[in-house]
């Protein structure tokens, strides 16, 4: 089993916690090697309906427990059973000191829905993504992470006719398992249609009413429907970096795919050829910036920079009141054009910041203020 970076930090966090992440980023695995003393998983049809019939049955379950110092108690898949955390709740107001409780669950949507005790104050609340460079010594393989992601499973997995068709029945049973088991949408047809769209324009400014005809569907369902993902933690948006009365920038948000693999699911294409590597190699370093900073739980802000004349930078990261400019070039080679985003930020900013390329070449290069580096090299030497 690979070792994640967010197993020491719950293993030694004093309070019971949430753990949040989408299906299939390891969730079950990474809590059960906590040893719990008690599991329920909801997932499994036949517990959850132990639990729906039966509002006392997780205390009966915990009456039945050799008396301890203290009880530890993993409830996978909370958000099918919001109701269950006022039980929760009540027992952690009772004794404090007697339990400590696990909990998972993918929707944040479905637990915020059915008016879930989120238990404010009295737990901690993390969220897990795919693999991250840092778990992986910073040796991950580029081609497999750009045509594939880095879900756990997929990692691991030698075969790749499996890998990619596990990634291309990732839609189908994330509507089952989420979205029509979980009732968040009635319209399940245009909700798949409208993922569809949502894929084939990732990494692009959010147009809703774009998206909407697209999928032939109602703008008012779009923006549901883009809550839904959002909510699930399947895409995230990435706001742009600042208002300012001197220079109008563009304030429409970008939104990405929490995995490339998922993404090339949806397309139907793991192919990492000329026309999609740009927009591939984006999508991966997004997505190791915002998973490893969850994963070492750290707080950063994450946002991009655009003008109204163009010229842009793919991230800005903000942290501890640092700044760091980043662009993306999915070449083995920069030039100096490639470095003019970075130029029109720093005359924008006007604050002393870092200016870096994160691109595929292997050797480390100073062009002027702007370092050039190998795109794991660079996440390493920002901390993440």
């Amino acid at each position: 089993m690979i070792k994640r970076s967010l197993g020491p930090v719950l293993a030694n966090a004093k309070r019971s916690f949430l753990l949040l992440g989408p299906r299939q980023t390891g969730k079950s695995t990474l809590v059960s090697s906590l040893k719990p003393d008690l599991t329920i998983n909801l997932a499994h049809e036949a517990t959850y309906l132990e639990f729906a019939r039966n509002p006392r049955e997780l205390e009966e379950r915990l009456g039945a427990l050799p008396l301890a110092q203290r009880q530890t108690v993993f409830v996978d898949e909370v958000q099918r059973l919001p109701s269950l955390l006022n039980t929760v709740q009540a027992l952690l107001d009772a004794s404090p000191s007697r339990y400590r409780f696990f909990l998972t669950g993918s929707s944040a949507r479905k637990l915020r829905r059915g008016r879930a005790n989120l238990l404010p104050g009295r737990i901690f609340t993390y969220q897990l993504g795919p693999i991250v460079s840092c778990e992986m010594d910073y040796k991950l393989d580029t081609t497999q992470a750009l045509s594939h992601g880095t879900l756990p499973g997929i990692l691991v997995e030698t075969d790749r006719y499996v890998k990619e068709k596990t990634l291309s029945s990732y839609a189908a049973t994330y509507l089952k398992e989420e979205v029509q088991a979980e009732a968040l949408t009635r319209n399940l047809e245009g909700f798949a249609r409208f993922l569809s769209v949502c894929a084939e324009y990732a990494g692009r400014f959010l147009d809703l009413a774009k998206l909407a005809a697209d999928a032939q569907i109602a703008r008012q369902s779009a923006v549901r429907y883009f809550e839904v993902l959002e909510d699930c933690l399947i895409v995230q948006r990435l706001a742009p970096f600042a208002k300012s009365a001197r220079r109008r920038l563009v304030q429409h948000p970008r939104y990405y795919f929490f995995d490339p693999g998922v993404l090339n699911g949806l397309l139907g294409n793991f192919k990492v050829s000329p026309d999609r590597i740009g927009n591939l190699f984006k999508h991966l370093i997004f997505t190791q910036i915002a998973h490893s900073a969850l994963a070492l739980d750290k707080q950063i802000n994450l946002s991009s920079y655009r003008t109204e004349h163009g010229a842009e930078v793919d991230f800005i990261v903000t942290s501890n009141g640092e700044t760091l400019a980043i662009e993306s070039k999915a070449s083995r080679n920069v030039g100096r054009s490639d470095l003019r985003g970075l130029d029109s930020f720093a005359e924008y900013y006007g604050k002393p910041h870092r200016s870096m390329v994160f691109y595929l070449g292997a050797e480390r290069r100073k062009m002027g203020r702007v370092e050039v580096l190998p795109w794991q090299d660079g996440l390493r030497e920002i901390g993440l």
